[in-house]
């Protein structure tokens, strides 16, 4: 999957505080990801994170050419 910093993940099961957006911080073996309602950060392995997301939405970048 091309998940890259500062995409937006829609996941499969909510957040406890009910959001099921989030955030990337950080891509590689592990994720990191901060809910876009509470804030939280949660850092879990790559194949559990794959396994649950159901949409991803890439951050705009000014280098790339359209």
């Amino acid at each position: 999957m091309d998940i890259r910093v500062n995409d937006i993940i829609t996941m499969k099961k909510p957040h406890p505080c009910g959001s099921k957006d989030f955030n990337v911080k950080r891509a590689g073996m592990d994720f990191k990801i901060v809910c876009r309602k509470c804030g939280r950060e949660i850092i879990a392995p790559r194949s559990k994170i794959e396994k649950s997301i159901k949409k991803i939405v890439h951050a705009k970048n000014d280098n790339e050419e359209s």
